[in-house]
């Protein structure tokens, strides 16, 4: 009887080893980037540092959690760095006249409207996610600097004390990074959504045959992310009270999808995790951190963000190779 339920067990699947040693490298990264800053700058290891990280990463984690699901779905939006500065410009030129709830709600409207226009284009007609969302990141650079070709600034003290203000201790933008980050696990792990755009990114046709709204469900993801990124603007230029048109936002896409294909997400789609997109991001952020710090020149942090970018790409190759 024994033998017989042995024969018709169903064989147990193997230890894909080269999986495992992938998704353990992030954090063991992080905690020997930790233990690297901390040896040669004690100071990076202290509550106040974290604080800082946080600070510096909190834009961008905002945009990454759901452009990390937009590619989830097989979709990518190569054009966050450019919304990122329209949306505060939008935003710089509009506190004088509208106020300061009125001009909230017309930069979010505005990423919105960008989302919406990225995810028909997409999702609805079939183009390609790539040559759209670089066009997009092309126009809506040159309208920003269109629209203010000199930096704005001097915000209301309303609105700014978003950058620098704290609850319990820990500044506004942490928050609101912590909840964006909240948001997405949920969504993804407990959500039915969640595993629609996981089973979008695998195979949209199959999806699409067994009812899942995929056109829906794509324009709603580019609308989470341009609604993402106006947040993202808000919290950027309220920290730094300017919103330069020329350099705001400039390199976020990389930045984001490095941190996206760090975090374990293919390029092609179909799985990944928020929360490991996220500690990918803490890396970068750790790792700019902890650069300047040690007072590396910025060229040099550029080549070595370049090089986790290759690195990341390489991690992508082998995971499509291994499934």
């Amino acid at each position: 009887m024994t033998d017989n339920a042995s024969t018709n067990a169903a064989p147990r699947k193997p230890v894909d080893w080269v999986e495992q040693a992938t998704a353990a490298a992030l954090p063991l990264a992080i905690c020997l980037l930790a233990l690297f800053f901390y040896v040669n700058v004690p100071v990076f290891f202290s509550f106040k540092n974290a604080i800082n990280i946080s600070i510096q990463v909190a834009a961008l984690m905002t945009i990454c959690i759901p452009a990390s699901m937009l590619l989830m779905a097989g979709k990518v939006d190569l054009s966050v760095g450019s919304m990122l500065a329209l949306c505060g410009i939008v935003a710089g030129l509009s506190f004088e006249s509208l106020g300061v709830p009125t001009t909230v709600a017309l930069t979010l409207a505005v990423g919105a409207a960008a989302g919406v226009v990225n995810g028909t284009l997409v999702s609805v007609l079939g183009f390609s996610p790539i040559i759209v969302t670089l066009g997009s990141l092309t126009l809506m650079r040159g309208l920003a600097q269109w629209l203010a070709p000199n930096p704005v600034f001097g915000f209301p003290e309303s609105f700014v004390i978003l950058g620098y203000g704290r609850w319990l201790g820990v500044p506004f933008l942490t928050w609101i990074m912590v909840a964006v980050i909240v948001l997405g696990v949920f969504v993804m792990r407990y959500l039915p959504v969640g595993r629609k755009i996981v089973a979008i990114g695998i195979n949209e046709r199959a999806a699409f045959l067994v009812g899942v709204r995929v056109r829906l469900i794509g324009v709603a993801l580019y609308v989470a992310t341009g609604l993402a990124t106006a947040t993202a603007a808000l919290m950027t230029i309220a920290r730094i009270n300017s919103a330069p048109s020329g350099t705001l936002g400039v390199g976020a896409e990389l930045t984001v999808l490095t941190a996206i294909l760090l975090g374990g997400v293919p390029f092609t789609g179909g799985k990944g995790s928020v929360l490991r997109v996220a500690l990918a991001l803490w890396l970068l952020g750790m790792l700019q951190n902890g650069l300047i710090l040690m007072n590396v020149p910025t060229e040099f942090s550029l080549m070595i963000t370049g090089c986790v970018l290759l690195f990341a790409a390489g991690l992508d190759v082998l995971r499509r190779e291994r499934g």
